[in-house]
């Protein structure tokens, strides 16, 4: 899964795309959170379009997906 550049997505898109794949990976706000290194209201402030993740936090987030893409191959 490859996650367009975050400048390049609007804030409403990058908090839909966050929620829906910590859904279909069956994860919590709390766990993915957890895997990512930041706090549970950081997750949630991201998925209601509150904040935006920095370009790191993108990089992480996409690297995580990858990852976790992988073992369900």
């Amino acid at each position: 899964m490859t996650i367009k550049k975050p400048l390049a997505i609007k804030q409403p898109e990058v908090g839909r795309i966050i929620r829906d794949s910590r859904l279909a990976f069956g994860l919590t706000q709390e766990q993915f959170a957890n895997t990512l290194g930041v706090t549970y209201s950081t997750i949630n402030r991201w998925e209601n379009g509150h904040t935006k993740p920095s370009p790191l936090a993108m990089e992480k987030i996409e690297r995580m997906l990858q990852e976790i893409g992988e073992q369900f191959n």
